[in-house]
């Protein structure tokens, strides 16, 4: 059975990715529009609504993708071969910095670890029979682990939370609620997860810390990150991670949440009937986050309960607008330079984390360092950092423009290679 393809989601799809890459690649991370960057702790921004909006969407496509919902070994090899391809992809991204090949340096260096992505995303992402895809994705993730906890200097530290292992963690349990439950029993795990994390956070008292609380660090989820990971977590915080072990529990319910409405595209309701119920379901959940954030602050990198209603609610309510133009009115005619980015999504998201480190690692001799020849300046800067500071920077009198500038000629780029990848009729999933 071959399921309806929602054009409405894939549209979402693409704009929270271009939205991501955005974000994520800021000329200058110095000078950034305060809507370009993330809340400091508690609240939200713009920004902060990109990765729970990717995992609703990631929740919404479950239904359209699975065709028997039925939690078989052909279905359950199948999810869990997609959740440790994607987590996979994740944790290259934090090993990638770290690649030592005996003594090689500079552009040798560069090229091998080029050799070492290319063969990794083949692996990834490329389409082999489902034994040939499990295989692989065991072989390099256990050599991941392995590397992480081998004892080598040059792993010891590196990060192994991040933005697609929880994605990829989320898919998996939120593919086995889908196949195991019906919808009354999705909504309740949603409120025993939302409800569960507020308890642990704000009632369990922290070990070394003292009486529960939502401070930087000094947390429960800090600390359970902080005892099952240490040494591998962001580097901006070392004892703790945005994209921890703990906080990762509610962004489940943001994956289930995206669940429901999915199967609402799946009922027998008329599309009207989806576009309002979504409406209101949207609006509903905005308002109760709200509500939750006076006693339970909106934050991401706590992944609060309230944040997962509010940004779920956001979320549903984007949808609804965008179902009732495109899939109900039929406004079509403007969608294709975001489709490109909806439905070719990981190849972006993978690749776009690998560039900016490979043209950081492209030195060029630093103007600065000519003219003025000044030795504490660098006399060889990356290719980035001169193209932002010498090329982009001089035609601007506002930092900020010219930081967004970059972003924006990243959005270009990704946009061309999307869209010959589109006529090629070239798709990488996981």
């Amino acid at each position: 059975m071959i399921k309806e393809r929602i054009i409405s989601l894939d549209l979402l799809r693409g704009f929270t990715i271009m939205m991501m890459v955005l974000v994520n690649n800021p000329g200058n991370w110095g000078n950034i529009f305060a809507h370009l960057e993330h809340a400091n702790w508690h609240g939200c921004t713009p920004t902060d609504l990109v990765f729970p909006f990717f995992i609703f969407i990631l929740g919404a496509a479950i239904p359209l993708s699975i065709l028997s919902k039925v939690l078989n070994q052909q279905n359950f090899l199948k999810i869990l071969t997609r959740s440790l391809r994607i987590i996979s992809l994740g944790l290259f991204l934090g090993f990638y910095g770290k690649i030592e090949i005996l003594d090689l340096d500079g552009y040798p260096l560069l090229i091998s670890k080029l050799i070492i992505t290319g063969i990794v995303a083949y692996a990834l992402l490329g389409n082999f029979k489902p034994k040939i895809k499990l295989s692989l994705v065991l072989t390099l993730f256990f050599i991941f682990i392995f590397l992480a906890f081998s004892g080598i200097t040059a792993y010891s530290d590196v990060r192994l939370p991040g933005v697609l292992q929880r994605i990829g963690i989320v898919y998996f349990f939120t593919s086995l609620v889908y196949l195991k439950t019906e919808i009354k029993e999705q909504i309740i795990i949603v409120l025993l997860l939302l409800i569960g994390y507020w308890a642990s956070m704000t009632l369990i008292p922290v070990p070394d810390f003292g009486p529960a609380n939502l401070d930087k660090g000094t947390n429960l989820a800090a600390w359970t990150d902080n005892l099952l990971l240490k040494n591998h977590l962001w580097s901006f915080s070392k004892t703790w991670d945005p994209e921890g072990i703990l906080s990762t529990i509610p962004a489940i319910a943001n994956g289930i949440i995206g669940l429901l409405v999915g199967q609402l595209f799946n009922s027998s309701l008329t599309k009207k009937e989806k576009s309002i119920k979504m409406f209101g379901s949207g609006l509903a959940l905005v308002i109760v986050g709200l509500i939750w954030n006076e006693f339970f602050p909106v934050n991401k990198s706590l992944w609060t309960s309230s944040f997962v209603l509010y940004t779920a609610g956001f979320a549903t309510l984007f949808l609804a607008i965008l179902y009732y133009i495109i899939d109900i009115k039929g406004y079509k005619n403007w969608t294709t330079p975001v489709l490109v980015w909806g439905v070719n999504p990981m190849i972006v998201f993978f690749l776009s984390g690998i560039l900016p480190r490979v043209l950081s690692s492209i030195k060029v001799p630093n103007p600065a360092y000519i003219i003025g020849n000044l030795n504490d300046i660098s006399e060889k800067i990356g290719l980035q950092d001169y193209l932002n500071r010498f090329c982009i920077a001089p035609y601007f009198e506002e930092p900020k423009i010219a930081s967004l500038i970059w972003a924006l000629l990243n959005i270009l780029f990704w946009s061309i290679v999307l869209w010959y990848f589109n006529k090629k009729k070239l798709f990488f999933k996981v």
